[in-house]
């Protein structure tokens, strides 16, 4: 609300050939309805408001629905909340706008509980990063798009619900949100990209939907937090080093029925290098796989000392090569006659296996078990 218009023209704040003002006059005195060109004359109205709402030497929650910026393009909007004005909330709750422009309030210091407008399809790089005072955000169902690094940094979220409008979820987006608890996939999402969740060490359970195709690399890196995880039936391609880091983890669910490509030829929970920290690894005690599951890939389960026993299902014809190399706690071990195949080295090093019972007609590739494992056709 201004109530004198024009001393703010004569103090040269505004220009009126710079842009097109719309003057309303009401009881209260005038409303300015400001339709800025620049981002130049954007602050200008910004710092008018922030002088009219400020009290005591405090950055103000403002109100700038009054500003017009449906026809503003991405440059003069992106940073707009971020660099300059990262130290006071704004309410744009009425905006006119169809996307979050990249870096919108990236390190802002102020806003804690932020609503898209409904008007929004999309939300831009890093529009939200490093806003570590947000606790709580609402997208909603408009939303198709969330960009890279969107949120990643908001250290004091702890929740988020993802509407079912969204596809996709790109990398980093959640990155290194520490205090992150609960977040629930929706069907709509059929890829989570690249790191998208690295760093949430607050997550405990994490269940990927049936409509996910493809986990990108490092999805969780290092979310220390998490016990148990359970993968989606439709998931046919996972990167590599996906549960590298979430040391806590102990319980895997795997509902992929032909899971095929591991990006980069390694295991989404071990990475078979030199270099890895073993105390930095998963030590996964219980590993299920679901009734619909036709084909265990190749290194799935590689690697994991603390497995005791593994029951595979009726529908699963083969079994890849390395699929359980090094499980040495394996112990027992349920082939069902359905399998076919069992890959190269399948279960080489699992020195707890004794006896394995297998269908006469199933074919075993070189090293496939132990020298010492005794082979019971039936």
């Amino acid at each position: 609300m201004i109530k004198d218009f024009n001393t703010y023209i004569s103090e040269g704040l505004f220009d009126r050939n710079q842009s097109e003002f719309n003057i309303q006059k009401t009881d209260k005195g005038i409303e300015q309805v400001c339709i800025p060109k620049t981002k130049n004359e954007l602050y200008k109205y910004i710092d008018i408001a922030i002088e009219s709402a400020k009290k005591d030497g405090i950055y103000p929650d403002v109100n700038l629905n009054n500003i017009d910026v449906s026809k503003l393009g991405h440059d003069v909007l992106k940073g707009l909340f971020g660099d300059v004005y990262k130290q006071i909330n704004p309410d744009i709750s009425n905006w006119d706008i169809k996307y979050i422009p990249n870096n919108f309030f990236d390190s802002n210091k102020q806003i804690k509980e932020f609503t898209i407008p409904n008007s929004v399809t999309s939300i831009g790089f890093r529009s939200f990063g490093g806003c570590d005072c947000l606790v709580s955000i609402t997208i909603p169902d408009s939303v198709t798009s969330i960009g890279d690094c969107a949120l990643f940094g908001c250290t004091s979220l702890t929740s988020v619900e993802i509407p079912n409008s969204v596809t996709s979820i790109d990398d980093w987006t959640f990155g290194n949100c520490s205090s992150l608890t609960s977040v629930e996939i929706p069907n709509s999402v059929t890829s989570i990209d690249d790191f998208a969740f690295s760093g949430c060490i607050g997550l405990t359970y994490i269940e990927i939907s049936n409509s996910v195709t493809r986990i990108g690399q490092q999805t969780f890196y290092g979310c220390e937090g998490l016990t148990s995880v359970t993968i989606g039936n439709s998931v046919t391609s996972i990167g590599c080093e996906v549960f590298e880091g979430c040391s806590s983890l102990t319980s895997v669910v795997w509902n992929a029925k032909n899971c095929s490509d591991f990006e980069k030829d390694s295991t989404p929970f071990y990475y078979n290098d030199y270099y890895t920290l073993y105390d930095l690894r998963p030590q996964i005690t219980s590993f299920t796989f679901g009734n619909e599951v036709e084909y265990i890939p190749d290194n799935l389960c590689s690697g994991m000392p603390n497995l005791t026993s593994i029951v595979i299902p009726n529908s699963v014809t083969c079994i890849g090569n390395h699929a359980f190399t090094g499980c040495r706690g394996l112990t027992s071990v349920t082939i069902p006659d359905s399998v076919a195949i069992i890959g190269e080295d399948s279960f080489f090093g699992c020195t707890g296996l004794t006896s394995v019972t297998i269908s006469k007609h199933c074919h075993i590739e070189m090293n496939s078990f132990p020298k010492k494992c005794k082979i019971i056709r039936k």
